[in-house]
């Protein structure tokens, strides 16, 4: 079957072949009812956009690149769904890769998607050193946000929740219900949203115990990892167990239930990303709840005030505010 051309669209519609291109690529006003009469005759038709074409001769592939540590854990699927969303509205499409949570493979993703001359990168990057190089060095050639995670300040424009202010609702949470005798959960590396969390336990915890910031254990962001961690830290028989993330949470959980633990009466259990699994847990879990269409729409936004050219200048960062989302797993 033949290709409509928008020639055969303009005839179509009564248009000439250069209002109809401005319709249908959305660059320039165009009337209310000069846009439905042509959007009507493209349907009718079944034209469909050359992207190909219209790249070449706009230097733009109206592509953004999207790379993940790792798409399993649950966080990430919700915040994809949102900035697919977010893009899509402005014309754009994402293209997504995983990394698997190492920072070569990484390196090599973002490569690909330059060489594939995407308009423009998002990353959530493995870890904030050993990520560094590759982000920098693309962040000089096109507009480029992080995610959730950061790799140090100046490199790129960034967005992520403010992890201390999180940590320190849930640390005000557990000190009215009268727990004493914190714990944390983490995961090891220098990916920011690890060390944040854990140093606002660190600085916040001791204000309950003087001994709580050494009750730390450190491993992934991982179910297996809480249920391990679990048998490392409940000889010394804590009252709450903070965790840097509701896999984790979700994890400890599970095995305190197992080793006969009651939750809440005896210890709290507390996350981070309020996902899905969360409200599903027994007993549904305390968390916090990381602001997902915020983080993509304020994405969405830094990618627009930086323009194709305009990579050089100073690096935006914002903060956003979380939300104690507090269930029964501290509720006692």
């Amino acid at each position: 079957m033949a290709e409509v051309t928008l020639r055969e669209v303009a005839l179509a519609s009564g248009c000439s072949i250069a209002t109809v291109s401005r319709v249908l690529a959305g660059t320039r006003p165009v009337g209310a009812e000069t846009a439905r009469t042509v959007r009507a005759a493209a349907e009718r038709l079944g034209y469909r956009p050359n992207h190909v074409a219209r790249a070449l001769r706009s230097r733009s592939t109206g592509t953004v690149g999207l790379v993940l540590p790792q798409i399993t854990n649950p966080f990430f699927p919700s915040l994809v769904r949102e900035l697919e969303h977010a893009l899509h509205a402005e014309g754009r499409a994402v293209l997504l890769a995983d990394c698997d949570d190492d920072p070569v493979i990484e390196a090599a993703r973002i490569g690909a998607f330059l060489g594939r001359q995407v308009d423009a990168l998002l990353l959530i990057p493995v870890d904030e050193r050993r990520s560094r190089e590759a982000v920098a060095s693309a962040a000089a050639q096109v507009p480029l946000v992080l995610l959730d995670r950061g790799c140090g300040p100046g490199v790129a424009d960034s967005v992520a929740v403010d992890n201390a202010a999180g940590m320190a609702l849930v640390l005000d949470h557990l000190a009215a219900t009268g727990r004493r005798r914190p714990c944390f959960i983490g995961a090891a590396g220098t990916a920011s949203a690890a060390v944040e969390r854990r140093a606002a336990y660190e600085a916040g915890a001791a204000a309950l115990d003087p001994a709580a910031p050494g009750r730390i254990e450190l491993g992934d962001f991982s179910v297996e990892w809480g249920r391990a961690a679990v048998d490392l830290l409940w000889p010394s028989r804590p009252d709450a167990v903070i965790c840097a993330n509701d896999l984790i949470a979700a994890g400890a959980l599970q095995r305190l239930r197992q080793l006969g633990a009651d939750v809440p009466g005896e210890v709290a259990v507390t996350g981070f990303d309020d996902i899905p699994l969360a409200g599903l847990a027994d007993p549904a879990l305390t968390t916090v709840r990381q602001p997902v269409g915020e983080l993509a729409a304020e994405a969405a936004r830094l990618l627009a005030r930086r323009p194709a050219g305009g990579v050089r200048g100073p690096r935006r960062t914002v903060r956003l505010a979380p939300e104690l989302v507090i269930r029964a797993s501290s509720d006692a």
